[in-house]
């Protein structure tokens, strides 16, 4: 398998190829990042507050080799120091009304490199915790926490001009 870059930036429909459980046991589909709104009318939304939940079913992990994002007109990626590449936990949804089945990245309190860009973060496990995350072999807030301080390698991408108005991204 090969892990890619996730870039926050995308759109919110962009697809990837996502971890779970099926039917014949561990499979990879590709789906579309945004989950269905609550409300009807409402925006999607891709990153849910993992703290302090439980998530006993429709379990995923989204493979990536590092994250992007902006922080005041700069674009940073974060990779693991070591030169892994990880899985995000995540949740996916099967289709309903008229909404395709799709996936959203659970977020955590930033770690010590990430804090200095941004308050949270996608929950990022490595690779020997995925199956802990898909089978429910430990609980939530066991693997649902930030990494230690020097885990993340942080680079500075390149300048990005001000965006004229950009909404904020909905959480759950």
């Amino acid at each position: 398998m090969k892990a890619a870059a996730f870039d926050m930036d995308v759109p919110l429909d962009e697809r990837r190829i996502i971890v779970r459980y099926g039917d014949d046991g561990v499979e990879m589909v590709e789906l579309p990042w945004g989950l269905r709104p609550k409300e009807p009318g409402g925006r999607p939304f891709n990153l849910v507050r993992g703290e302090g939940r439980t998530f006993p079913s429709h379990r995923c992990l989204v493979p990536a080799s590092e994250f992007r994002l902006a922080h005041r007109g700069q674009r940073y990626a974060f990779s693991l120091a070591d030169g892994d590449w990880f899985y995000f936990a995540s949740i996916w949804r099967p289709a309903s009304a008229g909404w395709p089945e799709a996936y959203a990245i659970l977020t955590v309190a930033a770690n010590a490199e990430v804090a200095r860009y941004h308050d949270r973060q996608m929950a990022v496990l490595r690779r020997r915790q995925r199956m802990e995350w898909l089978d429910l072999s430990r609980p939530e807030d066991e693997l649902l926490r930030p990494l230690p301080r020097g885990a993340f390698r942080v680079e500075r991408l390149f300048t990005q001009p001000a965006p004229k108005h950009q909404e904020p991204r909905p959480t759950a």
